[in-house]
C-alpha cells in the first residue's frame, strides 16, 4: 500500500465508510477508491434481556456508534498521522428485522425489540395465513401485529417504525428510509420493488376495527434501491458521530441496509444462482433465486438483494454463542494449568481439532439454542449436550459436534431448497467468525453437500459490504447503467483470492446421520425448555 497516496485520499475525502451494528460488535471500515480497507474501528456491545425482551437501549446505540467511529478515527491518526475530517460517502448497516416504534415527536414508544425475540407466534400464524406468505417471528410486521394482539397501548401513537439500520441512518441524516433488502425484512416486497399493495390492504382491513389514525403504508420507511442517494450527513448527525467536531457535514449516504444484504455484497453473491452464508452469533444463508419458490415454507424467508432480486433466506437464531461458552471453559482450564493462550490461538487449535472427529460426531449431539429457533418450532432455547453411554466421547468428536450443531438448523432449511425446490447454486460463499480458522468451518459447512468458497476479504464482513454499497452509489451516479453485480464483479472482486472446498462424500453422509439424530432429539430440547424456566 502506498501510504502517502492513502494519506492524500483521506485528506481529500476520496474514501467511503461503512458502519455495521452486529449482535456483539459494532464495526467500521474505511476504504479507498480501490475498495480496499485502509482503516477500521470497533466497539463491543451486548444485548440485554429486559422484561422478557432482548434489547439494546438507545443510549447503547448512540454510545456504541460514537465509540466505534472514534476507534476508526484513532486508527487513521495512528496509521497515517492525520485527522479524519471528510469522507466521500457513508453507509449504515445493522441486524435486520426487529421493532423500533416512534411517536410523532420521534420518541421511542417501547424498548427496541431485536430480531432475537421469539414472542410473535400468534401474529405470524395469522399473518402467514392471511398473506399466503411466510412471515417469520423476527420480522417487524410480526412484532407490530403481536403488539396489536396484546392490546399494547403504544400502538395507537405510532408515527413511524423501522429497523436498527433505519434508526441510525435517521439519526445521522434525518431521512426515514431503508434499502430494499432491509425493508423486505419488515414487510413483503412485490415485483415492483415496493411493499406488496395487496398485503398492505389486507393488513389494514385486519386491524380496521381498532380505528388507528394510521394506515400501515403511512408508518413504514420509504424504500430505496442500491445506487440511490438516501440523504446527507446533517450537522447534528456529524456531531453525533464525531462529538469532537472534526468531521464535516454534507457527506452523501447510501440506503441503510440489513446485515444480510451487506453480507451478500461482501461475498459478491448478489447474482442469481449465487449464495452466501453468514455465520456468527446467528447463522443465515442467502440464496438468490432464478424463480420464486413453488409455495411458502415456514422455514424459509423471502427477502431481496440490495438491488431487488428475490432471495430465499434460511435463518437460524443461534450459531456461535454455545461454542464461545464452551471455549471459555477450556480457557479457564488452560489458565488453571498455568498456560496462557490468546483467543485466536485457542479457537484455531480447537476448531482444527474438530477436523479429526468422526464425520457423524461419534454419537454425540449438541443443541446450541440460547434463544428460540422457529425453524424447528421452538420459542425458547436451552443449550443442551446429549450422548449415549457408548458414544465415542473424545475432544475431536466433542469439537466437531459443537461446530456441526452450529449449522444444523441451517441445514434443515437448506435441504428444503435443494431437495424440494431443486434450487441450483453456482457458488456458496462463507463469511463470519465461523470461517476464520482455515478449513474447519468451511469443511463443516461443505458437509451440507455444496461447495463452499471463502474470499480473502470476506473476514471484513458487512461493514466492508456496506462501504461497497456507498462506493457503488458514487459510481452509479457517474454511470446510471452500471449494475450492482457488474460493479462488484468487474471493479471489486476480479482479482481477489478465492478458496473453494468441495464436499467430501464421507463428511456429507456423516452430517446426514448426525442431522437425523438432531431432529429426533428436538422433543428433548422442548422438554428442557418446559422444565428449565427462566
Amino acid at each position: 500500500m502506498n501510504t502517502e497516496k492513502t494519506r492524500e485520499n483521506i485528506l481529500s475525502g476520496n474514501t467511503v465508510l461503512g458502519i455495521e451494528f452486529g449482535s456483539t460488535r459494532i464495526k467500521a471500515v474505511l476504504t479507498d477508491m480501490n475498495y480496499l480497507p485502509i482503516a477500521s474501528g470497533s466497539h463491543e456491545w451486548e444485548n440485554k434481556l429486559e422484561n422478557g425482551f432482548w434489547t439494546y437501549s438507545l443510549e447503547d446505540i448512540k454510545v456504541g456508534l460514537q465509540a466505534c467511529y472514534k476507534s476508526l478515527a484513532d486508527n487513521v491518526k495512528e496509521t497515517y498521522g492525520i485527522e479524519l475530517t471528510s469522507i466521500g460517502a457513508i453507509g449504515i448497516s445493522a441486524m435486520m428485522h426487529g421493532y423500533l416504534a416512534f411517536d410523532k415527536d420521534n420518541n421511542l414508544l417501547v424498548p427496541f425489540r431485536t430480531w432475537r425475540n421469539t414472542c410473535t407466534g400468534q401474529a405470524v400464524e395469522k399473518l402467514s395465513e392471511l398473506f399466503s406468505f411466510n412471515i417469520p417471528q423476527r420480522w417487524s410486521i410480526a412484532h407490530l401485529y403481536q403488539a396489536i394482539l396484546n392490546n399494547e397501548k403504544h400502538v395507537k401513537d405510532i408515527s413511524f417504525f423501522t429497523t436498527l439500520a433505519g434508526y441510525v441512518h435517521f439519526l445521522l441524516c434525518g431521512k426515514k428510509v431503508l434499502g430494499i433488502g432491509d425493508a423486505s425484512g419488515m414487510f413483503p416486497i412485490d415485483d415492483t420493488n415496493n411493499y406488496d399493495k395487496k398485503m398492505l390492504f389486507h393488513f389494514d382491513q385486519l386491524v380496521k376495527e381498532k380505528a388507528f389514525s394510521w394506515h400501515l403504508s403511512d408508518i413504514l420507511p420509504e424504500i430505496a434501491m442500491a445506487g440511490e442517494k438516501a440523504g446527507f450527513l446533517s450537522e447534528q448527525g456529524a456531531l453525533l458521530l464525531d462529538p469532537s467536531g472534526k468531521l464535516k457535514a454534507g457527506i452523501p449516504m447510501c440506503p441503510p441496509e440489513g446485515d444480510a444484504g451487506t453480507g451478500m455484497v461482501a461475498t459478491n453473491a448478489v447474482s442469481v444462482r449465487t449464495g452466501n452464508v453468514s455465520a456468527g452469533t446467528s447463522v443465515f444463508a442467502m440464496i438468490v433465486l432464478e424463480k420464486m419458490l413453488s409455495k411458502a415454507y415456514p422455514e424459509i424467508d423471502i427477502v431481496t438483494t440490495p438491488d431487488g432480486k428475490p432471495v430465499a433466506m434460511v435463518h437460524g437464531n443461534n450459531c456461535s454463542s454455545d461454542i464461545d461458552a464452551w471455549l471459555r471453559i477450556f480457557n479457564e482450564f488452560a489458565c488453571l494449568a498455568g498456560i496462557s493462550l490468546n483467543k485466536s490461538d485457542l479457537y484455531n487449535m480447537l476448531y482444527t481439532k474438530a477436523l479429526e472427529g468422526q464425520a457423524d460426531c461419534g454419537g454425540l449431539v449438541s443443541f446450541n439454542y440460547f434463544s428460540g429457533e422457529p425453524v424447528v418450532g421452538l420459542n425458547e432455547g436451552r443449550p443442551l449436550f446429549v450422548r449415549t453411554p457408548d458414544a465415542n466421547f473424545n475432544l475431536a468428536n466433542f469439537m466437531r459436534t459443537l461446530l456441526t450443531s452450529a449449522v444444523s438448523t441451517l441445514k434443515i432449511g437448506m435441504d428444503i431448497l435443494f431437495k424440494k425446490e431443486s434450487v441450483v447454486l453456482d457458488k456458496l460463499v462463507g463469511h463470519g467468525g465461523f470461517f476464520k480458522t482455515p478449513e474447519a468451518g468451511q469443511r463443516i459447512m461443505a458437509s451440507m453437500g455444496v461447495p463452499v468458497s471463502v474470499i480473502s476479504t470476506a473476514g471484513e464482513g458487512g461493514s466492508w459490504g456496506c462501504a461497497l454499497l456507498a462506493a457503488f452509489m458514487l459510481e452509479h451516479e457517474k454511470d446510471t447503467s452500471l449494475t450492482l453485480p457488474v460493479f462488484l464483479q468487474d471493479k471489486v472482486f476480479s482479482s481477489m483470492e478465492v478458496k473453494t472446498l468441495k464436499p467430501d462424500l464421507q463428511d456429507v453422509e456423516g452430517f446426514n446421520s448426525y442431522i437425523q439424530r438432531f431432529v429426533d432429539l428436538i422433543p428433548v430440547q422442548q422438554s428442557a425448555v418446559n422444565c428449565l424456566k427462566i
